[in-house]
């Protein structure tokens, strides 16, 4: 099967592979790499949009406060003008996390595992062997994009904090490593469906697609069939 890359150039010099931390074994291959959409991550993991209409808000609020004082016009857009600074800077901190998240991150599904390699500052790779993944589920963002929750067998679990943003929102104490933001989230989906069915011999299933209205998730389980569940 032919590598379906979406990502960046190569920054990082020190990897033996592009975003996996050791090369490969004799055998095995990679079916899928690639990042988070640097847009989609803005939007819906640090709420770039959500900021701005609230900071909106509050300028808008805060002129009316002037105004409400007995202030002039010219004193109403002056007060304002003083706090769009800070607005725009918190924006852009917030934006700017976006983008370096979705730079350093690069996701790799190969033939018989999942990894992540994710950290701004410092990096982390996370190496999730499918007879470690219990289930894993899709759920649809805006046109193509989508995340992809991955529930861990057993007691296995990694710590919240060590897997934000990429991790399950909600799902703290016992924590779902989840591919965020990527872009073609469908076709993702199916590779991973079919290459987990296959490393435990089961029948692969396709995968249903999210209708807009009430998005929901594949689930591949350890238990057999896959089954849909309500997207979160």
């Amino acid at each position: 099967m032919k590598v379906n890359y979406d990502g960046h150039t190569h920054e990082h010099e020190f990897e033996p592979e592009y975003g996996l931390p050791e090369p490969l074994p004799a055998g095995e291959r990679v079916l899928w790499q690639g990042s988070p959409d640097w847009r989609v991550l803005a939007r819906h993991v640090f709420h770039v949009r959500t900021l701005a209409l609230y900071f909106a808000a509050i300028l808008i609020i805060r002129g009316a406060f002037v105004l409400s004082d007995g202030g002039t016009t010219a004193a109403a857009i002056k007060a304002v003008a003083m706090t769009l600074p800070l607005v725009l800077m918190a924006l852009g901190i917030a934006l700017g996390l976006a983008v370096l998240c979705a730079r350093t991150t690069v996701y790799t599904i190969t033939d018989k595992r999942v990894t992540m390699r994710v950290g701004i500052v410092l990096n982390l790779t996370f190496n999730l062997p499918f007879a470690r993944i219990a289930a894993a589920g899709f759920r649809k963002i805006g046109k193509d994009a989508g995340d992809i929750p991955l529930t861990l067998a057993g007691t296995d679990q990694i710590a919240f904090l060590h897997l934000w943003p990429h991790a399950r929102p909600w799902r703290i104490a016992k924590a779902e490593p989840m591919l965020r933001c990527v872009p073609h989230g469908q076709e993702v989906a199916r590779i991973l469906g079919q290459a987990w069915s296959q490393s435990r011999g089961l029948e692969v299933a396709a995968i249903a697609q999210s209708e807009p209205e009430a998005p929901r998730r594949r689930r591949y389980t350890a238990g057999g069939e896959p089954h849909l569940t309500q997207g979160a």
